[in-house]
């Protein structure tokens, strides 16, 4: 039996009659009916992947007992065993959907070496990629910034953007929404997301659930509509494109009940922090958590994309929003089509999938509550999002951060450095500010999770609408920037008058996509970054983001602070985070008086009455209504129309990876690991951020100097995330993050290492050509939490490149672990803790157990030899999860696996 063929086992093809006809749909009830589980008290996300193993089962790769199985949830909670998944659509950005496509592109020569149809390469379902991340602020404060920053980025990323057209018109299914139009997440929710989808079937259509994954952890904001969906890598996003399901462990599922109400004052994202918080404390890595209760009446849709966005930062697989009438009225509001919205609501309510207040609750795994009403104003900082402060702690909490050691998240200041200051001069006029540790260089009102949501938007347009009317003014040294997630916040923000204030203290619209948050701040000032640098000072940035991890803002700014759009402009006032803005004065009037935060924030009933004069559903009309035609730039870029990519060897953006060149038509056994060194010792919290930055690339880096061997100049560099399409860059630049600690290499940060036996001192990868040109293969040794943050495809291609054979870590967060399997990479984790072993990293590993006959979380034996000769020998548990995962690993990856099938049939 093929792949394609579905068959309906259990009798559930039924119909459903809608105003223009009838559509086919596979009914969840008819499992009930038969006693097959009791469906209707399942979650409403585990019902979604339900639909999906139901509607799929083909008897191949999905079959009658994963049907069976998934009924049964209810009746095991506890999740476990293998389920296969098969997303409606993918959608991608272009900082991780360039490498995606260059993939796909690489596949197509690799098919043609072996005399295949390169056109077999082909998506099987729907893609979208939103040009978003390309956005830098290099411009800013200006009121012509939008333009200048458009057309570095046109120029800058050319390369990338005919790689992008050639795409367009080489693949089916494949749809590019150019840049300039808005962050991917945002477009996302505003405008791709339909609810359900409908498609031709052999003698009619059928009607089923929209879902999705993408290549970015914060595709879980599409959670928020009432969407299954959630970030995976690159690499399995590829597999997903070319028909292959997801294959997972059946996921627990967190019931998170909210009552009540936000209080006065507090905002949506002052909620996500607080639920942040909450469930990093619980512990759902690798779960779905879903929220429920009559509390969700009261929170909008854009306060619920705000929940679900930060999935990734507490930890979860998904942050799920049924549908109910709330998602209906911002389909509405939001411009879709009247016959959409009403086919969503007769599904969904069809289908059991329709919430109301009446709903009985589902069966969860475990479950957690929060009082709203108990939500204060807060923020979150310096170094991770789950480290909440409210705002009456801010100042103290910021000034035992100076003082506390590193391992505690601290900067380990001694007394002598706490008073150190440093004279900015702001112009050639002797003008001059000083500054201390604390002061707000950079304020960006910035990232998917904030600018999708008016509420948020119209009240820092107020608050910089009442501080220009006290007379107060914007801290001359503060990088300030306004980057909307899409245009339609531009367009309601100057519908209700607020733009000009925002202007007036520096926010200016600089681009649409994803700019601070990313690490795409831009550079600082000449003067603040010298006296930042010059005099040690612990600069912060206040962004309304979701990351704010070591070194991916700025490398200037040691203290990274996420908050709301209306605190990130009082701060941007106040100039610095070592104040109290619960009782010191933000500034003065022009007569002396003092002027509070409490003095020009804006109440609930004032934000809503704009919001409903000022948004309106032809906004999003007008913006979406020629958006893959309307970019002129764009269009003018010529498409080659070939089927395979002319690879072009002097690009420094595009080029053939290494993966599938050579590629034998079997897999090579699998074998033990022996004579291996240690690349990297690293303690816990490690981020994909840490393995592979985003940011700028540094002029005397391995990468820099890569890039200055073939012909581009300092101010070409770009960032990483735009090089991601050349894996001589990215492998060059893994583990190259500034902020990284190497324990190998004591009291140093960024990235360097010893080379074992000689001991010398080395950047990262010059030690790994060196151990390479030796024939040693190499391990990485890691505390908890391995690979936290986005979903960083070249986090694992970079591992792999660099000669590493085995990760060993306490734990893993679930996309990186997904995506070193992708890549062949063996994720193992210890049994003990690493500091209990007393592991100094200078040892040899053999690692004994590998073999044809590795299962799913089998046990393996880790021999460690000292340089005395003395050994220490542990266990460690093999990370791969499901039959599925062994498969890819034997293949060298998942990619290499799907080749290998394609060649052969």
């Amino acid at each position: 039996m093929s792949s394609n063929d579905r068959r309906d086992s259990f009798g559930a093809r039924s119909t459903l009659e809608i105003g223009t006809g009838s559509l086919d749909y596979y009914r969840l009830g008819a499992l009930q009916e038969q006693g097959i589980g009791d469906v209707a008290a399942l979650p409403f996300s585990i019902k979604v992947l339900l639909e999906s193993v139901l509607r799929n089962n083909n008897g191949f790769d999905i079959k009658d007992d994963d049907v069976t199985r998934l009924a049964s949830w209810a009746s095991h909670p506890a999740g476990g065993g293998e389920m296969p998944f098969k997303p409606a659509r993918v959608i991608l950005q272009d900082f991780t959907g360039v490498p995606s496509l260059v993939d796909l592109a690489a596949m197509r020569s690799a098919m043609q070496r072996l005399g295949g149809n390169p056109r077999r390469v082909q998506p099987s379902i729907p893609v979208d990629l939103v040009i978003d991340h390309s956005v830098q602020v290099d411009r800013f404060g200006l009121a012509d910034a939008l333009r200048i920053n458009a057309e570095i980025e046109f120029e800058r990323n050319r390369e990338r953007y005919e790689f992008l057209r050639w795409g367009q018109g080489a693949f089916d299914h494949f749809r590019v929404v150019p840049p300039a139009t808005g962050i991917v997440h945002q477009v996302n929710l505003e405008y791709l997301a339909t609810g359900v989808l409908t498609r031709e079937i052999k003698g009619g259509r059928e009607v089923f659930p929209d879902s999705l994954v993408g290549t970015d952890s914060h595709t879980t904001m599409i959670n928020g509509l009432g969407v299954v969906g959630w970030g995976v890598g690159g690499i399995e996003a590829e597999a997903v494109i070319l028909g292959q399901p997801i294959f997972m462990v059946t996921p627990q599922v967190v019931g998170f009940k909210l009552t009540g109400h936000l209080p006065e004052g507090a905002t949506a994202t002052d909620l996500v922090l607080v639920v942040t918080q909450m469930l990093r404390a619980k512990g759902v890595v690798g779960k779905f958590v879903e929220f429920f209760g009559e509390g969700l009446s009261s929170l909008t849709l854009p306060d619920r994309a705000t929940l679900a966005n930060m999935a990734p930062e507490y930890g979860a697989t998904m942050g799920f929003f049924p549908v109910d009438a709330e998602t209906l009225r911002y389909m509405r509001y939001t411009g879709r089509a009247p016959e959409l919205v009403d086919l969503v609501e007769q599904y969904t309510r069809a289908q059991g999938l329709f919430r109301t207040d009446e709903t009985p609750d589902p069966v969860y795994t475990d479950t957690l509550e929060l009082d709203m009403g108990t939500v204060s104003t807060s923020l979150a900082g310096p170094k991770r999002p789950q480290d909440r402060v409210t705002l009456e702690e801010m100042q103290p909490a910021f000034r035992q951060a100076l003082v506390a050691p590193t391992n505690e998240r601290g900067f380990a200041l001694n007394a002598g450095a706490l008073d150190k200051h440093a004279t900015i001069s702001l112009d050639g006029n002797g003008h001059t500010v000083e500054v201390g540790h604390g002061a707000v260089v950079i304020a960006a009102i910035t990232s998917c999770t904030n600018t999708s949501n008016p509420s948020v938007m119209v009240g820092a347009g107020l608050v910089a609408k009442n501080a220009v009317e006290q007379g107060l003014q914007v801290s001359p040294y503060v990088k300030t920037s306004l980057a909307p997630g899409s245009k339609v916040v531009t367009a309601y923000l100057r519908e209700a008058g607020l733009l000009p204030y925002l202007e007036q203290l520096g926010f200016f619209v600089v681009g649409y996509g994803c700019t601070t948050c990313i690490g795409n701040s831009g550079p600082l000032p000449g003067a603040v970054a010298q006296a930042v640098e010059e005099h040690d000072l612990v600069a912060a940035a206040v962004l309304s983001g979701n990351r704010n991890f070591e070194g991916r803002i700025s490398p200037f700014v040691q203290a990274n602070y996420l908050a709301s759009p209306p605190l990130v402009v009082a701060y941007a006032i106040a100039g610095t985070v070592d104040i109290d803005l619960t009782n010191d004065p933000l500034g003065h009037t022009a007569q002396g008086e003092p002027v509070y935060l409490r003095d020009i924030w804006p109440t609930q009933q004032e934000i809503a009455a704009t919001i409903a004069a000022a948004v309106k559903p032809e906004m999003f009309e007008e913006q979406y209504g020629n958006v893959y035609d309307g970019n002129d730039t764009w269009n003018a870029i010529p498409q080659t129309g070939s089927d395979v990519y002319e690879w072009d060897p002097a690009s420094t953006y595009i080029q053939e990876p290494p993966f599938f060149i050579d590629l034998p038509p079997q897999p090579e056994p699998l074998t033990n690991i022996t004579g291996a060194r240690v690349l990297a010792l690293l303690g816990d919290s490690v981020t994909t951020d840490h393995i592979s930055p985003a940011g700028s690339i540094a002029q005397d880096s391995p990468a820099g100097r890569y890039l200055i061997e073939h012909g581009v100049e300092r101010k070409d560099f770009n960032s990483y995330g735009s090089r991601r399409g050349n894996d001589r860059v990215m492998m060059r630049g893994t583990f190259a993050n500034i902020r990284i600690k190497n324990l190998l290499v004591p009291g140093t940060e960024g990235g360097v290492t010893l080379h074992l036996p000689s001991g010398k001192q080395m950047t990262i990868f010059d030690a790994a050509e060196r151990y390479k040109a030796e024939g040693t293969p190499l391990v990485v040794l890691a505390g908890k939490e391995y690979g936290t943050g986005s979903s960083r495809d070249w986090a694992a291609k970079g591992t792999l490149l660099l000669g590493v054979k085995a990760v060993i870590a306490e734990s893993f967060e679930r996309i990186h672990r997904s995506n070193l399997i992708g890549m062949g990479v063996l994720p193992l984790q210890f049994k003990e803790g690493l500091a209990s072993l007393g592991l100094t990293g200078h040892e040899v590993y053999e690692i004994t157990g590998i073999s044809d006959d590795l299962q799913p979380g089998q046990e393996l034996t880790v021999r460690a030899t000292a340089e005395d000769g003395s050994t220490k020998e542990f266990t460690v548990i093999c990370r791969l999860d499901t039959p599925v995962e062994v498969h890819y690993y034997r293949n060298g990856g998942i990619l290499h696996a799907v080749l290998r099938e394609m060649v052969q049939q």
